[in-house]
């Protein structure tokens, strides 16, 4: 048996885009609400994200970030709008690029899950929207329906906050956070969606504002014109660097070890996404609910690249751990959210294998 018959799928290398990952072990992107209240990442970020790119070769994920100041409602959440937190970020990209390792950035906007008194107080105060006024459970108040201004005006926050993250602040690329109920999620729904314009009604219109976004995020990393450059054809297909799907068994903050039924999967996305391009197969990150022993099955029978949540928050050198069956330090779920704490506590004090720090 030759050595790479011998290690499992989990540890071989993979391209993903341009990208020569070392094996298929992602840092999920997870919100922390660790950064300053102006939503400027500080030195905490550099140290934690370096921290988990540490094995060269490594694909991270960084937390969601808002796409502007209206696109928020939260405290204390990393931004991408401002030239303090984009000069900020690429202290975190450079960081994790010392490593060896390579870092996307998720795109963020709340809609109807944010914070109502938040925005109400912030500086300038920003209007509570969504894309139907459907009031949202335990939210004082219905949201306000985007108008078609609003949307364009969302469209161009997408594109240049992607613009931000690759351009200005170093990222090797950007997903646009799709799930969770937040902005785009509430378009895609028929719960959070009534509306019977363009952007509403069927899948077609209901899926719209998701795949505008999807093309104007990757224009915008694409199409900055230098000297003597451009292409004859401004509006290829955008070829996506990678599909991140959370595994059916999560729901919420939980997930279920109870045998899911045999149609509960993600095969057909999975049958999907390889179907495009040619047939060509494509990286596809799995999310939610992996132990070392799960991920080593999916990764062998699936071929896809699995992303880690919980278990990196504890173990900043996750892939060796999983590589090598090293005993993993169990997640404190009352360290997660510190909200404001801008101390190593819980955050960068998790110990290496080797019992640094």
């Amino acid at each position: 048996m030759t050595s790479s018959q011998q290690t499992p799928a989990l540890f071989k290398p993979i391209k993903v885009g341009r990208l020569a990952l070392q094996h298929r072990v992602v840092l999920a992107p997870l919100t922390r609400f660790r950064v300053h209240a102006s939503h400027v990442p500080g030195p905490q970020q550099a140290s934690y994200y370096s921290q988990r790119g540490s094995e060269p070769g490594t694909l991270l994920i960084a937390e969601a970030t808002l796409n502007s100041h209206d696109a928020g409602g939260y405290s204390h959440v990393p931004g991408i709008y401002t030239d303090e937190q984009i000069k900020a970020w690429k202290k975190v990209t450079d960081a994790v690029h010392a490593k060896g390792s390579y870092i996307f950035l998720q795109l963020w906007s709340l809609g109807r899950v944010a914070d109502v008194d938040f925005l109400e107080n912030q500086d300038p105060p920003s209007p509570y929207v969504s894309a139907s006024s459907v009031t949202l459970t335990g939210q004082p108040r219905p949201p306000c329906p985007l108008t078609e201004a609003e949307i364009q005006d969302y469209i161009a926050v997408y594109a240049t906050a992607a613009s931000n993250a690759v351009h200005s602040a170093g990222f090797d690329g950007v997903e646009i956070h799709g799930a969770n109920g937040y902005l785009p999620d509430q378009f895609l729904q028929t719960a959070s969606n009534t509306r019977t314009d363009k952007w509403g009604g069927d899948e077609k219109g209901r899926t719209r504002l998701t795949r505008v976004l999807r093309w104007s995020a990757c224009l915008s990393c694409l199409m900055t014109v230098f000297p003597d450059m451009g292409m004859p054809n401004p509006r290829p297909t955008p070829k996506l660097a990678y599909l991140h799907v959370i595994e059916p068994r999560v729901a919420g903050p939980s997930d279920t070890d109870t045998a899911l039924n045999p149609d509960e999967n993600n095969d057909f996305l999975r049958d999907i996404w390889n179907g495009g391009e040619g047939g060509e197969e494509r990286a596809f990150i799995a999310a939610g609910g992996h132990t070392r022993e799960k991920a080593l099955r999916t990764a062998e029978d699936k071929g896809v690249l699995v992303a880690f949540g919980r278990l990196y928050v504890s173990n900043p050198d996750l892939p060796v751990r999983l590589r090598k069956n090293i005993p993993l330090t169990p997640s404190d779920r009352s360290k997660y959210y510190l909200r404001g704490n801008l101390t190593p506590f819980g955050y960068n004090d998790w110990p290496f294998a080797d019992g640094s720090v």
